[in-house]
């Protein structure tokens, strides 16, 4: 029994030693507050998520899309990040160790067989004393390959979105100009898809790692 005890031990004090597998690299760039993808994940994700709780102010909204890989597959397992303001254009701060500079108003979406994704969420505000048009922020994080910003959600009938960003190409990730629809309910409901690795730069170096499964 001893023994068993001993080599009990010595098991458990090399795991404790094993590194952590590394975060996926960040391709296309450097964006504001990058690392926040990988603080506060929770340990288990579902391709529904909330970025505001149930109880916060402001207009409820749904944010739904499936993700697809270029050649036009759906892509499963795949973490969409997305963060935002409140309805007063404000980053409410998080406390704690899963505060960072991109607020509480945050999560994580696995997308699911179909590739879909969706957040539960509020309308943002825009940014107090500025012209910048509602959006939200978000993220990919293609396990065990990288991780990139691609392009915010936008709502089309915001009467701050400019003209330039109306009739530009789609960007990173396909386009993020949404039209929302509100039902009946009073819920809007926008339709975000992405398409993997679209206009992000250095895509190609993106590979499958071997620590990563």
């Amino acid at each position: 029994m001893r023994l068993r005890s001993i080599l009990g031990l010595a098991l458990m004090a090399m795991a404790w030693q094993r590194p952590a597998a590394a975060n996926e690299p960040i391709v296309g760039g450097p964006c504001e507050g990058c690392e926040a993808v990988f603080v506060g994940r929770p340990a288990t994700l579902t391709s529904n998520a909330r970025l505001a709780p149930a109880n916060e102010p402001g207009e409820p909204l749904v944010v739904e899309g499936t993700v697809r890989h270029a050649g036009g597959t759906v892509a499963p397992g795949v973490i969409v990040y997305a963060y935002q303001t409140n309805a007063a254009g404000i980053y409410p701060r998080a406390e704690g160790r899963d505060a960072t500079r991109h607020g509480r108003l945050r999560g994580f979406a696995l997308t699911g067989a179909n590739g879909e994704y969706r957040f539960d969420t509020i309308r943002p505000g825009s940014y107090p004393n500025s012209n910048d048009p509602q959006h939200i922020h978000m993220h990919v994080i293609e396990r065990g390959r990288c991780t990139y910003w691609i392009d915010d959600v936008y709502f089309a009938d915001d009467p701050l979105l400019k003209a330039a960003h109306r009739t530009a190409a789609p960007g990173r990730g396909g386009s993020g100009i949404a039209e929302p629809v509100k039902q009946p309910s009073g819920t809007w409901h926008v339709r975000r898809d992405i398409v993997l690795g679209a206009g992000v730069r250095d895509y190609d170096t993106c590979s499958r790692r071997a620590d990563r499964k």
